[in-house]
């Protein structure tokens, strides 16, 4: 983990200075430089105009959407990106995908690509679960889509637990991906 160490963040992940906040109409730049870099236009699509980039979030920012995005901040600094929604609330996906009632989704990806591969991805998952995703209580899993080629993300999901329950090709892109769940643990 070199670059985490000249960050000076400790090795062990539970100790990674690691938080979110809500994405703001002023985040909207740094959203649009982000999407342009070449590994995350691979995954995330091809929003190239700063004008694209708000048309898609700022329904969300502003509370007419039901999809919350965050970003995550690490000592601070923002790293990468996350949003979280009940998969319910989008009735399309919810059948493609054959989601149960209290299922949330989770979408996530890391900016710096220096920062990939260090376990920074799947430590923002479990927090980001644990903190946010679970503390609504209708929510009981949360499951995620990445595509079944996109490897290094479905490692990341299942390091951080959750577990491919199946492979389904996508209608709206033509693509396979991985359905991913992590259940609420039951106290």
């Amino acid at each position: 983990m070199p670059y985490l160490e000249e960050m000076n963040i400790p090795k062990h992940e539970n100790e990674i200075a690691l938080h979110f906040r809500s994405m703001q109409l002023e985040d909207l730049a740094l959203m649009h430089e982000w999407l342009q870099r070449p590994h995350l236009r691979r995954w995330w699509g091809k929003r190239e105009t700063y004008e694209e980039v708000a048309e898609h979030y700022l329904p969300a920012i502003r509370g007419s959407e039901p999809t919350d995005l965050y970003f995550a901040l690490l000592n601070d600094q923002p790293i990468g990106f996350i949003q979280s929604y009940l998969v319910a609330d989008y009735p399309d996906d919810a059948r493609i995908v054959g989601a149960d009632k209290g299922a949330a989704g989770v979408d996530l990806f890391i900016a710096d690509p220096s920062l990939t591969g260090q376990g920074v991805g799947s430590e923002m998952l479990r927090r980001f679960v644990s903190e946010i995703v679970f503390a609504r209580p209708i929510t009981d899993h949360c499951i995620a889509v990445p595509t079944v080629d996109n490897s290094a993300s479905v490692r990341a999901f299942q390091k951080a637990g959750f577990r491919v329950v199946k492979e389904f090709l996508d209608p709206r892109d033509g693509k396979m991906r991985s359905l991913v769940r992590l259940d609420r643990v039951q106290s």
